[in-house]
């Protein structure tokens, strides 16, 4: 039976009584797990009822959820270490993991679970979801969601006009130009149009990447002004060339007007084609259950792998997700991995993990998960869903680098190609530029792991 969250009313009667949704007044004494996490939203309920349904399932722990903003959670994270009350769990979707490992702020899962235990999860894992939990050959977290783009389009769209789904760089130009030729006033509408937080994938399609693991230096270690993710940038920035830096900024400011979490997909066709992650489909299947009005036209829509040049990575991309940590410290480390394991389906809760995954339009971190019967329903129901099952598994899906300065990485690669396509910055400059910032943030990290391994 899938997933079912609680009603509204149930969880605001609840908050009146002064309990989260995971408790009953009539609970016996349990030892408390404190989890925070920072979804809201749609999400909140689904979020609240898998608690609900892991406290009804034994009786020796009960979950408290507690949602929090990203920043705020960061900030009272570091308070909560430093003062000796730190939550027992906490959720994460940043680029985080590397530096919070390197400040001695997590407990590794080694400390946590036996070697065979330990062995079992890694095979478990699916490889990319692995690399995210992973810092200095450790695994310090169990992720519970991954998160993949591929490149959604207007099926209806590209019928008429005569184009065939892009599957190169050069088709996915020419949809652009079919849609949006060069010149004109203000974008309307667009064929494709590069997103600035989105070299991380393209970078990786071109062939690049953004660190060598099997670096001896940091100046080594950070490869962000690679050949290869270069010509990506030089790609991305031939639109600002095409349409010019104002009307790409205008255009994207539009975007920000939309209802909500809008799909700018759905809206009106303004877009023939975008790039993200696998969430749409929940998106895409709720506009295709709406019944038009008399005459209204309802467009098809479809989804692709990211469309390659000439040399590059097919089936390639940027990869995150969700992943559950324990702080050091935690009073209740052993009531937070029965939880985690819970919800991600490890050590034979795939069933759960399943139904949760379908609630929420989770993408699963194991084959196995994918394997349910509740999970492969929804694949028949949601078939677009497949295609991202299906570049989960690919080794060209990269996540951020796991290194202690990540965050900071994010920040400068997306900071850099701002500059490029919106303030006409050049490209090898200014990547030049972010990846010397990178480096000097690294190096004194860097010598002080090493000094400390000695």
């Amino acid at each position: 039976m899938g997933l079912q969250a609680p009603s509204i009313a149930a969880i605001a009667l609840l908050l009146l009584l002064g309990c989260s949704p995971s408790a009953r007044v009539d609970d016996p004494p349990r030892e408390e797990v404190v989890f925070w996490h920072f979804w809201g939203g749609e999400d909140r309920p689904v979020v609240d009822g898998i608690v609900l349904r892991f406290n009804e399932s034994q009786d020796r722990y009960r979950v408290r959820a507690i949602a929090m903003p990203g920043n705020n959670l960061d900030l009272k994270f570091f308070l909560g270490v430093a003062g000796g009350d730190p939550p027992d769990l906490v959720n994460q979707d940043d680029p985080i993991l590397a530096d919070w490992a390197s400040r001695g702020a997590l407990t590794p899962l080694d400390e946590l679970v036996d070697a065979d235990e330990l062995a079992a999860l890694s095979q478990w894992l699916f490889p990319v979801a692995r690399q995210l939990s992973s810092y200095d050959d450790r695994l310090y977290a169990l992720p519970n969601g991954l998160d993949i783009r591929a490149l959604y389009y207007n099926a209806t769209w590209l019928e008429e006009l005569g184009i065939d789904p892009p599957a190169t760089i050069d088709e996915l130009d020419r949809l652009a130009e079919a849609v949006a030729p060069r010149g004109g006033g203000a974008l309307k509408q667009v064929g494709y149009l590069p997103d600035p937080r989105r070299l991380w994938a393209w970078g990786v399609v071109f062939g690049g990447g953004f660190w060598n693991p099997e670096a001896a230096t940091p100046d080594e270690a950070i490869t962000l002004d690679c050949a290869e993710n270069l010509a990506a940038l030089k790609w991305m920035a031939a639109y600002r060339d095409r349409y010019g830096a104002d009307r790409m900024a205008s255009f994207r400011t539009g975007d920000q007007a939309l209802t909500g979490s809008s799909f700018p997909l759905l809206a009106g066709r303004r877009y023939a084609a975008i790039m993200d992650g696998q969430w749409r489909v929940r998106d895409l299947a709720k506009a295709a259950a709406e019944t038009p009005s008399q005459g209204e036209r309802q467009d098809r829509y479809s989804v692709a792998p990211l469309p390659t040049p000439p040399g590059g990575r097919s089936d390639a991309g940027w990869v995150n997700g969700n992943f559950f940590l324990v702080p050091r410290g935690a009073r209740q480390a052993d009531g937070a991995w029965e939880f985690m394991k819970f919800w991600s389906g490890f050590n034979g809760n795939e069933t759960g993990a399943a139904e949760a995954c379908v609630a929420g339009g989770w993408m699963p971190v194991s084959q196995r998960v994918v394997d349910e019967p509740v999970f492969q329903a929804m694949l028949t129901r949601r078939p677009l869903f497949g295609e991202f099952v299906r570049l989960a598994a690919s080794p060209n899906q990269q996540p951020t680098p796991p290194l202690p300065v990540a965050s900071f990485y994010y920040r400068e690669v997306n900071a850099a190609v701002q500059d490029v396509l919106y303030r006409g910055a050049d490209a090898e400059q200014r990547l030049r530029e972010a990846a010397e910032r990178v480096r000097d943030q690294l190096r004194p990290v860097w010598e002080r792991e090493r000094e400390a391994a000695r």
